[in-house]
């Protein structure tokens, strides 16, 4: 259970966090909650490797556990695998560790080939995302997408002088994306909240607008705004 200490700054409770996903999107997401004073734990199917040993040293308190024993420690979850393997790593940390639990969508369905002038592929089409097909495999986890649209150089703290960036979120849980809202205004983001889960439709492809000038100029410093009037 989240317990009932809260954070000064923002109507947020420290929390255990559990990181699926021991990539350099893990990794850095583990680190910044750790900033934050939550407890983390990062999930991995291999705890001996050298990145998560790395990870681990250079973060004091930071915890590794395979990918069920991460699923059960966190109270909040963050899914930060590579799309391809997203549905095979949530069945490997157990479908019931899921259950009532708000869950962060960080991935992007990525196909396995390159991208074509800038382009990246996807293996979902435009009327269902891989957002919506992660609810269906957990419908009990109250799935919120977020960190999917920038790189993680700019995942926490991102500075850029026209101010903060925009994150795009969506999920069919309120209360849910009230807490990420919370959890990325702590990060240093400015959130909008695009609806329920299909819109996860619209928000993964941000991820090929935001490469495309990776790709085509090496530009990858760069995120979205949304600006009203």
């Amino acid at each position: 259970m989240i317990r009932d200490m809260e954070r000064s700054h923002l109507n947020l409770f420290i929390m255990k966090i559990g990181i699926i996903g021991s990539g350099i999107v893990g990794r850095v997401l583990a680190t910044a909650f750790l900033k934050e004073g939550h407890e983390v734990m990062l999930g991995t199917r291999n705890t001996s490797k050298e990145e998560v040993q790395k990870w681990k040293r250079e973060n004091a308190g930071g915890q590794v556990g395979t990918f069920p024993e991460t699923a059960k420690f966190g109270e909040l979850l963050v899914i930060a695998t590579g799309g391809t393997i997203t549905e095979e790593a949530v069945k490997l940390a157990g479908i019931d560790n899921f259950s009532n639990k708000i869950v962060i969508d960080a991935t992007n369905p990525i196909a396995a080939a390159p991208p074509v002038n800038g382009v990246l592929k996807y293996f979902t089409s435009l009327e269902d995302s891989l957002m919506e097909k992660i609810q269906r495999l957990i419908p009990k986890a109250k799935l919120v997408k977020a960190f999917n649209s920038v790189g993680n150089a700019f995942m926490y703290k991102p500075s850029f002088k026209e101010g903060k960036p925009t994150m795009f979120i969506c999920g069919n849980d309120d209360g849910a994306k009230k807490t990420v809202a919370e959890i990325l205004t702590s990060f240093g983001w400015e959130t909008e909240d695009m609806g329920k889960v299909e819109a996860a439709r619209a928000i993964e492809p941000l991820c090929i607008l935001w490469c495309i000038p990776g790709f085509i100029r090496n530009q990858w410093t760069h995120a979205f705004k949304l600006l009203k009037a």
